[in-house]
């Protein structure tokens, strides 16, 4: 349904949006676009707050040159390992490097980003947990933003419904009311944002507000996959992985975090951390710098002891 025309009865809006850009002989799809400003948001929101969790700009632009990667790689593997039928066989393997056609897993993506995180923070002795809290809030903006890729491409919608909200997809003179999942998604997305942004302000411990995305995130997950028409399934099951995977998150999340509670001092915290051994530096520092002035004027005192000893003894 790439041509169909897409409207929402109940605001009275029907609009039928190309899904590229067409620039002379280049095309460029409005998907791609869109991620990438959600993602450049993202960015940008993680510098802006990269020192309150105890990082420099550096340290979030190290975590992004492995972690963007390896969260492409593992999206595309994921969504490959759950669609054998349309990679594994003759003639078939070159799909697997064809991104640009589709199939990309947003649980795949955040193993991959995961994995980033863990070598970068290794690599550089920072806290594997504080940057897996600011990625998880910069996750959640360009998810909800993302989302809104899919409905230029008229994917990822739901079931058919009459909901008062539902969504209409027009093609050929026939309308099919949907769910429209996309939305859901990115609403869900954008509330959990800006409740876990404030919440982040008072945090604990180091990777509690990653534990408040994937919590917030499964739990929404959970009943939108179960809306879909798309979902990818484990094999030989009727079990939808991603709606799995979402419970699973929700309930692990939710464990942990009620088992933390009353546990951490926030002087632990990562950030707090840094900044008291910052401190403890610079005033080491300090007094490595005044301490050749006080050598200096002892002498001095000792020389003019010196000098009037030798006066009495004349």
């Amino acid at each position: 349904m790439s041509n169909a025309e897409i409207s929402f009865p109940l605001f009275g809006i029907a609009v039928n949006p190309s899904n590229v850009i067409r620039i002379g002989s280049i095309t460029i799809h409005w998907y791609g676009v869109i991620i990438a400003v959600g993602f450049l948001l993202a960015v940008g929101y993680a510098l802006k707050r990269a020192k309150e969790f105890g990082f420099t700009q550096d340290d979030i632009i190290d975590m992004l040159l492995v972690a963007v990667p390896l969260a492409v790689i593992c999206a595309r593997l994921y969504y490959v390992i759950f669609m054998p039928q349309d990679y594994f066989g003759p003639g078939k393997w070159i799909n697997i490097v064809k991104i640009w056609e589709g199939g990309l897993a947003i649980y795949g993506g955040l193993i991959g980003a995961v994995l980033g995180v863990i070598l970068v923070c290794r690599r550089k002795k920072l806290s594997i947990g504080a940057m897996l809290d600011i990625g998880g809030i910069g996750m959640m903006i360009g998810q909800a933003i993302g989302r809104w890729g899919n409905f230029m491409n008229r994917e990822a919608f739901g079931a058919q419904t009459d909901l008062p909200w539902k969504m209409g997809l027009t093609l050929n003179g026939t309308t099919t009311y949907v769910h429209p999942t996309f939305l859901y998604e990115s609403l869900w997305n954008a509330v959990g944002f800006v409740l876990i942004h404030f919440l982040s302000k008072k945090r604990k411990f180091d990777g509690q507000v990653f534990l408040m995305y994937i919590g917030w995130y499964g739990l929404g997950r959970f009943f939108i996959e179960g809306l879909r028409t798309d979902s990818l399934y484990i094999i030989h099951t009727n079990i939808r992985v991603s709606q799995l995977l979402a419970i699973v998150m929700f309930l692990a999340a939710l464990v942990i975090l009620i088992a933390s509670r009353g546990k951490h001092d926030p002087a632990g915290l990562f950030c707090n951390r840094r900044a008291a051994a910052a401190a403890a530096a610079s005033e080491s520092a300090g007094s490595d710098i005044t301490s050749p002035q006080e050598t200096t004027e002892d002498k001095q005192e000792q020389k003019q002891e010196i000098q009037s000893q030798e006066e009495d003894k004349t």
